[in-house]
């Protein structure tokens, strides 16, 4: 079984992910972004250092993906992990333009075909403003000069992917739990994470579970 956890930047997608391990007993796939040697120019100066910043990530990304997915699901292991492979194409629209836009696609999709999707995305929504005020309290270096408007187009354009289940489907592979998380603190909240896990295990069909709680489950589309 394989779980991704989604949302934007500051959501809590890897200290969820970290926090619901234990309960599920998974094995953990963690993006590694501090590597990527574009960010801190990125955000400081986003239209000079897009395309590197995005191919960087799209490489890294599948790199890790390609290596460390089917090797874990292959041990019979359940996996979490705190992005999907996916996500980086939301970025790319917002950040790349024209003909560095057309090439990013074209590479992203060839990629997309040779990594496994999740059996279930989670995707973590917040108001913009819960996610600078999530933001500013991590204090991390490359992000104080983060833009609120950035993350409100980003914000869009995840609730566009992974909130409506509409949009960009060309890429869309795996059902989709949306969780809202205005109201929730899985962090100080035992209840809040319990409640998270139960909608999971739900989603999953995994005991023990409450089956009488709704759920808003996105399903990519059936072929024709």
């Amino acid at each position: 079984m394989y779980v991704a956890i989604e949302g934007v930047i500051g959501v809590g997608k890897t200290t969820l992910a970290r926090l619901l391990q234990p309960a599920f007993q998974t094995a953990l796939l963690l993006e590694v972004f501090e590597e990527n040697p574009f960010l801190s120019d990125f955000y400081a100066d986003r239209q000079r250092y897009a395309f590197q910043t995005q191919i960087f990530f799209l490489l890294s990304r599948y790199h890790q993906q390609r290596r460390s997915v089917p090797a874990i699901l292959g041990q019979g292991q359940t996996l979490f992990s705190d992005y999907t492979f996916d996500k980086d194409a939301l970025f790319a629209q917002i950040n790349l333009h024209g003909d560095e836009l057309d090439m990013y696609y074209r590479v992203h999709e060839a990629l997309a075909e040779k990594i496994p999707p999740p059996d279930l995305v989670v995707y973590l929504r917040a108001c913009t403003e819960v996610l600078m005020q999530r933001i500013t309290l991590r204090d991390r270096p490359y992000e104080r000069a983060m833009e609120r408007e950035y993350i409100a187009e980003l914000n869009m354009a995840y609730e566009a992917y992974f909130g409506s289940g509409r949009a960009i489907q060309h890429y869309m592979r795996s059902p989709v739990l949306v969780i809202d998380t205005d109201d929730l603190n899985f962090v100080e909240r035992l209840e809040d994470l319990k409640w998270v896990e139960n909608r999971i295990r739900q989603a999953l069909h995994q005991a023990p579970y409450q089956p009488e709680l709704p759920l808003e489950i996105n399903l990519p589309p059936r072929e024709p």
